[in-house]
């Protein structure tokens, strides 16, 4: 595991990676990676190259003390290309996914107070996907998930991305799916970002990334003003660094095209998108990459930065889309 280091915390004058834990604990693929209480839940995912069935172990890395345990929990079940999100500051929901046989829709979540996993049961009126895996799930509220992937099931998916709204009742432990009425392209190890939106009209939108050979994002959910409420920011000066990294380029049109199975974080208006596996070459399809997009007016742009962990960072021209975004045109204001 390792951090990406502005100017000045690493004594040079260039962004450079400074490793922070070497821990075979965190060695795993297709997991989920979540932060709950200022630690990072590790559940589930393939241990190494030729595992094909998931673990069932999940782990808790602490950044402040630099150290990863394995969580002592009841009722742990198999899970790889799942999504997950934290909800009421106490459960963190795992939605779908692989279970060495099937694709799943169900959710089970971790009680990080009582240490024991708990299967949601689903709801009146529940209308799941037919199975989902590498697909995402994005907390909304903690009531509220907006999950997009492409349905399937054991041997065939749909050729089109379906997007469902989750609903979570954290008291009854009970969950509802209900479908969207849009679709997106079909996507698979895509990344999703709830960014806020500038201009006349602000609120917010839910972008995928990747997960296709096409370099465009698209739209699962727009949110007016007020709808979202948002978390104070944890790291305001890496903010500022990135609002000063994404300045010093120059733009082109172009997106990171066909990227999967990458990271993302989002850092006030920024997405960062890093590594994955990239479909425009067919060898060597793991990339070091690592992209920058900037959700603020008066441009949505991309800044590119492709280098190797341990050596310093070295800017590429920033890309920066003909159009904000793609999706569907009748996808509602909610």
């Amino acid at each position: 595991m390792a951090v990406a280091v502005p100017p000045g915390g690493a004594g040079g004058s260039g962004w450079a990676w400074r490793p922070v834990a070497r821990d075979a604990l965190l060695a795993r693929a297709f997991c989920s990676c979540s932060e709950l209480r200022g630690r990072f839940y590790l559940v589930g995912g393939l241990l190494d190259g030729g595992a094909k069935e998931p673990s069932s172990d999940t782990v808790a890395f602490d950044p402040a003390r630099g150290q990863a345990v394995r969580v002592e929990a009841q009722g742990g079940l198999r899970r790889s290309h799942h999504d997950a999100a934290p909800v009421g500051g106490r459960w963190l929901c795992v939605v779908g996914g692989w279970d060495g046989s099937r694709r799943l829709a169900a959710v089970v979540a971790l009680d990080t107070e009582r240490g024991m996993w708990e299967a949601w049961t689903a709801a009146p009126g529940n209308c799941p996907p037919a199975g989902l895996s590498s697909h995402t799930c994005t907390r909304l509220s903690d009531r509220e998930l907006r999950v997009a992937g492409r349905e399937g099931g054991t041997r065939t998916q749909r050729r089109y991305g379906s997007i469902f709204t989750l609903k979570l009742d954290l008291g009854a432990r009970t969950y509802c799916y209900k479908e969207e009425g849009c679709h997106t392209t079909s996507r698979s190890g895509h990344c999703a970002a709830l960014l806020p939106t500038a201009g006349a009209h602000p609120g917010h939108q839910l972008l995928l990334f990747g997960g296709c050979n096409s370099a465009d994002a698209e739209v699962a959910g727009q949110w007016s003003y007020g709808k979202i409420t948002e978390d104070p920011p944890v790291a305001p000066h890496l903010m500022e660094q990135l609002a000063r990294l994404v300045s010093t380029g120059q733009g082109s049109w172009q997106g990171p095209r066909g990227l999967r199975h990458h990271s993302c974080s989002v850092v006030g208006p920024f997405a960062v998108l890093f590594g994955g596996e990239t479909l425009t070459r067919a060898r060597d399809t793991i990339c070091n990459d690592l992209y920058i997009y900037d959700a603020r007016e008066p441009a949505f742009s991309w800044l590119r930065e492709s280098r190797q962990v341990s050596s310093s960072v070295v800017p590429l021209p920033l890309c920066r889309p003909g159009t904000e975004t793609r999706g569907s045109s009748d996808l509602p204001l909610e």
